[in-house]
C-alpha cells in the first residue's frame, strides 16, 4: 500500500470483525431448515473490502516491525496492533528527542565552560615567581 493509506490504516486502530446476519433457509428434501442467526465475520466469509482492510493491517504491522531497530523491537514486542506499535515507537522517539536535547544543552554548557577557562588562561599575567619574562618582546 502507499504511505498515506498505510499511515491511515495504522492510526485508525485494529480491524474489528463484524457480525453477519445469516438469513433463514427453508427446509428442502436434502437439508433441514436453518433459522435466521448471527455469526462473527471470519477470513473465509469476509467481504472483499473487509478482507483488504484486514490484510492492510497485517501489512502495516509487518512494515513497522521490519523497519525498526532491535532495541525498539524489544519494547513493542508485546503490542497486538499496528496502532499500539506506532504509539509505543512515538513514545520511545519522544524520550530519545528529550534525552538528545538534554545532552545538547549539557554539551553547550561544557563548551562554554571550556571557552571561558581558555580565555582566562590566556589573559593570566605572568608573575616574577613564574620564571617567565614579563617584559614585552622587542622587535
Amino acid at each position: 500500500p502507499n504511505r498515506k493509506a498505510l499511515r491511515k490504516c495504522i492510526l485508525s486502530g485494529p480491524y474489528k470483525p463484524t457480525t453477519i446476519l445469516v438469513q433463514a433457509i427453508e427446509a428442502t428434501d436434502d437439508s433441514q431448515a436453518i433459522p435466521k442467526h448471527i455469526i462473527v465475520e471470519r477470513l473465509m466469509n469476509m467481504s472483499q473490502e473487509n478482507k483488504a482492510h484486514f490484510e492492510a493491517k497485517k501489512e502495516a504491522i509487518h512494515s513497522i516491525l521490519t523497519g525498526i531497530r532491535n532495541e525498539i523491537y524489544s519494547n513493542v514486542d508485546a503490542c497486538q496492533t499496528a496502532q499500539e506499535i506506532w504509539e509505543a515507537i512515538e513514545r520511545l522517539q519522544q524520550e530519545k528527542y528529550d534525552w538528545l536535547a538534554d545532552m545538547d544543552e549539557e554539551v553547550d554548557e561544557q563548551e562554554l565552560e571550556a571557552h571561558y577557562s581558555y580565555m582566562a588562561k590566556i589573559q593570566e599575567v605572568p608573575t616574577a615567581e613564574s620564571g617567565t619574562d614579563s617584559e614585552p618582546l622587542k622587535q
